[in-house]
């Protein structure tokens, strides 16, 4: 819960201050009370027992319908998820040589490929998919549409070999969301790659444009600093191949969004299917200060009720 005013929260200090003063004021009643009437014993007996909690019913209400009267003027407002109708993702993926990579188990790439399986089935029917696959240059791509496996077959055809052209698979999919009309449906790039980017346009610079597109780039940074690749040249040490989570991390904020690193399968997947909830719903904000007003006018009639009922039973 969120509220649009706040500041009116600070007056909810003043509800423990009134209890204060009513238990203190009560006291000091009942003390003058023992002192004026010093048979009040034998006149409490005449009336008969009385249930305490009827005579402190009316300061409760009363004190529920102050505090539910200043959330109300606070603005409430309640955050939920509704899933999404209509939106567009593309997956953007990495197989570049480094990807063959075996530091994430059976190698980084055919980690990638499961977990974008498993991204693809956690979308709603309803959201449009598309890929984009990318090495040397972007070699494989489909624009989103209902039809999910047309992008699980791009993301499962890839098999690693080449450079990193990050920036022009990021152009490719921009173009496949935007559709050639500004207009576009409510979209997002999630891009799995070790990051190294070393071919191709600046993908920051794509990043930022996708920023004024309004199409946030969540990217995935996977591999470990110690991710090594066999070296093409007989008995060379191999090649290693560190992935760039600092790139990766650039890329998603300069775009709006958020970056994730991920250093097994395990993680990998759960960051995909953190992903898949998060594109899949939508959070909506609804204003519930009606609610707390007409609960609170509830309490101050019920309090004023109460006061009436436990005031006429005390005799004349």
């Amino acid at each position: 819960m969120s509220f649009g005013s706040p500041v009116w929260l600070l007056a909810l200090a003043l509800v423990p201050a009134a209890i204060a003063a009513q238990v203190w004021a009560r006291r000091r009643r009942a003390i003058r009370h023992a002192i004026r009437f010093p048979a009040i014993s034998t006149l409490r007996e005449a009336v008969g027992p009385s249930r305490s909690w009827e005579r402190h019913l009316p300061a409760g209400l009363l004190v529920a319908a102050a505090a539910m009267l200043v959330v109300a003027l606070a603005r409430p407002k309640l955050s939920y998820s509704v899933p999404v109708r209509t939106a567009s993702v593309m997956l953007v993926t990495d197989h570049s040589g480094s990807m063959a990579a075996g530091d994430v188990a059976p190698s980084r790439l055919a980690a990638a490929k499961s977990a974008a399986d498993r991204f693809i089935n956690q979308l709603p029917s309803t959201v449009r998919v598309g890929a984009v696959a990318f090495s040397t240059t972007p070699d494989a791509a489909q624009a989103p549409v209902l039809d999910h496996a047309a992008a699980r077959s791009i993301v499962d055809a890839q098999a690693a070999g080449g450079g990193t052209d990050t920036g022009g698979a990021l152009q490719l999919a921009l173009t496949l969301l935007r559709g050639g009309t500004p207009n576009h449906p409510p979209s997002a790039i999630v891009l799995l790659s070790d990051g190294a980017a070393n071919l191709g346009p600046d993908p920051v610079a794509v990043a930022r444009q996708a920023r004024s597109d309004h199409i946030p780039i969540y990217t995935v940074a996977l591999g470990t600093p110690g991710g090594v690749i066999p070296n093409p040249v007989p008995f060379a040490p191999p090649i290693a191949v560190p992935p760039d989570p600092q790139l990766m991390a650039q890329i998603a904020q300069v775009s709006g969004a958020r970056a994730f690193d991920a250093r097994s399968a395990d993680e990998l997947g759960s960051i995909y299917r953190h992903l898949g909830t998060q594109l899949g719903s939508r959070t909506r904000t609804r204003e519930i200060t009606f609610a707390f007003a007409v609960a609170g006018l509830v309490a101050l009639v019920g309090a004023a009720a109460a006061s009436v009922r436990w005031w006429g039973r005390v005799p004349a």
